[in-house]
């Protein structure tokens, strides 16, 4: 079973020594697990990690955003093959948009519960909505879906992060002791923006704000040095994430309660797991600009109870695509395609201290990062960024419902039919050059801004130690990495490694 919290913050949980919010059912849950303390994000962002853990492939390497290939199959497929039982209960709304519409067609059955974030629910406010009083308008700076969405909500219960944990608890009470082994996969999109929560969690943490809530978070660099948000704006976003984390923790219970009542740990792997965190103010960033991903944001929660393994903590590197190799191992099924994760199972079962020496990470056309589980290097790309290549026989990428003028690019003459790595399916591969229109994640690289941070020791990553040995070895590292993961040629040579 896994529960994969979207934009979940590590150092704001209290199993990981955060005190800023309060998060006593993942606290509850991580003193009966094994708290991860070196997990990594892979691909980023949203819909690229779903499917390092759903694919166990490295994805932005060769793409930005996108939908499972016809090269490979996700975790569900195999699966369903070996007469597992496979259930998904989300309120992600790109799991059901172009660019991650086929997540879900191979699990047994599906749950979308709806409402949350940009997911085009209702054609019309509810009008009977207006005037009431614990839900104040709170727009964000563009039209967007769930400004339409929000007038449905009544109460806390209405909310889709609310509903979605109730839908799995109930699907456990009702299941689990009817399938001999399953696979609940929980992908809850909260504490993902907007960080909108009715009483009693509005304003939790910042009793004294006036005004509206402030519930979308700019996407911004220097966002108080330059004046896009104040220091008591930013200060308000933080605390309403916090209001979202907290909420969504409370629900979380509902599901730990029904695997305590059912005596489920005794024999069900239960992981908690998430895509990336947010950036709060911290170096002055908020949202997910298009910097590498430093420690808010990269390093990230991974907490997974084990039946029989005794509660505790691993400095073991890992990162996302590990999950799929730790499912595939757990049901004992083998993947038809080339994957790039390690299994955690030796790691839980106590056989081994490590699994992996290295771990990459990246968004398609920006920084390529290697981590070694002490050190990070972030390698940005040289001369004009270029070349680049995007590999798709499915050609989409993150939709952007309130401009929906911007469209990816479709390929033209200049693309010519290539292999992947490992696999005999002909795929698409169309070359971007200066002056094309590109995926929305592969804009504005920021060229030549490389970062290296002994990150174990500097855990605010102040020092950058460009030119020093770590950085030496680190690129060597990093050429190691990229071969064994057969990246394209035009990686190195955009990152001027060729």
């Amino acid at each position: 079973m896994i529960v994969l919290l979207d934009s979940l913050n590590r150092h704001m949980l209290g199993a990981y020594g955060g005190s800023e919010f309060e998060t006593p059912n993942l606290d509850r849950f991580a003193a009966r697990a094994m708290r991860f303390d070196r997990h990594t994000t892979g691909s980023l962002p949203c819909m690229p990690a779903r499917h390092d853990i759903l694919c166990g492939a490295l994805d932005f390497l060769w793409k930005p955003w996108g939908s499972i290939e016809l090269w490979e199959d996700p975790i569900t497929y195999p699966l369903r093959r070996a007469g597992i039982t496979t259930k998904l209960v989300s309120d992600h709304p790109h799991l059901f948009e172009t660019g991650g519409e086929n997540y879900h067609t191979d699990f047994t059955a599906w749950d979308y519960l709806r409402g949350h974030e940009s997911d085009p629910w209702k054609t019309r406010p509810d009008p009977s909505w207006i005037g009431t009083p614990s839900l104040p308008a709170a727009a964000g700076p563009v039209p967007h879906a769930y400004d339409m969405a929000r007038t449905w909500f009544r109460d806390e219960t209405d909310f889709p992060g609310p509903r979605t944990m109730q839908a799995a608890a109930d699907w456990l009470e009702g299941n689990a002791g009817l399938h001999d082994r399953f696979l609940l996969f929980v992908d809850e999109f909260d504490p993902h923006e907007p960080f909108d929560t009715p009483a009693p969690w509005a304003n939790r943490y910042d009793p004294g704000w006036e005004g509206e809530l402030l519930i979308w978070p700019p996407y911004a660099i220097r966002a108080v040095a330059e004046g896009v948000l104040s220091e008591r704006e930013a200060a308000h976003i933080r605390a309403n994430y916090g209001s979202k984390l907290s909420m969504i923790d409370h629900w979380l219970g509902r599901i730990l309660d029904t695997l305590e009542e059912k005596g489920l740990y005794e024999d069900t792997v239960v992981m908690i797991c998430t895509d990336h965190g947010h950036y709060l103010g911290e170096h002055d960033l908020f949202g997910k600009p298009r910097v590498p991903q430093f420690e808010p944001l990269g390093h990230t929660p991974l907490l997974i109870a084990w039946p029989g393994r005794p509660a505790g903590s691993t400095e073991a590197l890992t990162t996302n695509v590990d999950l799929y190799a730790t499912l595939a191992d757990v049901f004992d099924v083998e993947p038809e395609h080339p994957t790039h994760g390690r299994s955690l199972a030796p790691l839980l079962r106590g056989e081994v201290d490590e699994v992996r020496e290295w771990a990459l990470g990246g968004i398609f056309g920006q920084w390529v990062q290697v981590n070694d589980g002490r050190r990070k290097y972030a390698r940005a790309p040289e001369g004009n960024g270029f070349p680049l290549s995007m590999w798709s026989n499915r050609w989409s990428t993150m939709p952007l419902p309130a401009f929906p003028e911007v469209r990816l690019p479709r390929p033209d003459r200049r693309a010519r039919l290539d292999f992947m790595p490992g696999s005999e399916v002909p795929v698409i591969r169309q070359p971007f050059e200066p002056g094309d229109p590109l995926p929305y994640w592969a804009t504005r690289p920021s060229i030549g801004q490389h970062h290296c941070y002994a990150y174990v020791d500097d855990p605010e990553e102040l020092d950058n130690r460009l030119g020093t040995p770590d950085e030496k070895d680190l690129i060597e590292l990093l050429r190691v990495a990229l071969a064994e993961v057969r990246a394209p040629e035009e990686q190195l040579a955009r990152l001027g490694l060729s």
